[in-house]
């Protein structure tokens, strides 16, 4: 009689718990969809600025213009969704993806928390953005145009980021993200670093927005540039 060992029936037990607990978040979310697989923009508007962007071999490029404020590819809007993609910046450009963000329309007031308590100009997108830096706030969430402070400090559950997470971003190369929203919960991971792990309620729905950052006059051309884009609603 051929002897089992207790360590197999253990391994054995841990891949099959591994097994359907994948099975089940599968199930849990919707199917991939492969953005700008196909060569367009993903019925995406450009707002908030004058930047380009453009499709080339399924990777999605933002090139900035001279003078131009922040600009913002937005495509949505979603409520709970998983977000996966590969980024790489020019050094002298800082970038961002917003999230459940959204685009201010004319006579809308000032947004709720708004720093300096004004309306914003219609077309302006606004919200909860996850930072693509090499200075080490990559992978934080930072409220565009709208309190202009990170969330982490906000909501006080990572004042102080970790030097894993400080470090995870790699400067000059392909850098890999990955975004969930669920809820009031908002995750993210840098190169498979945990970066950012808070909630908040206060948008429960809005526009992902690829940003490329506004530059001085006289400075530029820069690019930001995003790849196997990967997007999926979470039911």
């Amino acid at each position: 009689m051929k002897t089992v060992s207790f360590l197999s029936l253990s391994t054995a037990a841990v891949l099959t718990a591994g097994l359907l607990y994948f099975q089940g978040f599968a199930a849990e979310g919707g199917e991939w969809q492969h953005w700008f697989k196909d060569g367009s923009l993903q019925g995406g508007q450009i707002i908030s600025g004058t930047a380009t962007y453009k499709v080339e071999n399924g990777v999605l490029t933002g090139t900035t213009v001279d003078g131009s404020p922040n600009t913002f590819l937005a495509i949505g809007p979603f409520k709970d969704f998983e977000l996966e993609f590969e980024v790489n910046v020019d050094d002298a450009l800082n970038s961002g993806v917003q999230v459940r963000s959204h685009i201010a329309k004319e006579g809308d007031p000032a947004p709720e928390g708004s720093k300096n308590g004004k309306p914003l100009p219609a077309g302006r997108l606004y919200g909860p953005q996850c930072e693509i830096a090499t200075n080490g706030t990559a992978g934080d969430f930072y409220d565009e145009a709208r309190r202009g402070t990170w969330w982490s400090i906000l909501t006080q559950t990572e004042a102080v980021r970790t030097d894993a997470a400080k470090a995870a971003f790699k400067k000059g190369e392909w850098n890999h993200y990955r975004i969930v929203v669920k809820g009031d919960h908002y995750q993210s991971f840098v190169n498979g670093v945990p970066a950012a792990d808070f909630k908040q309620p206060g948008d429960p729905e809005g526009y992902i927005g690829f940003q490329v950052h506004g530059i001085k006059k006289g400075t530029g051309p820069y690019s930001v540039r995003w790849r196997n884009v990967k997007f999926r609603e979470i039911k």
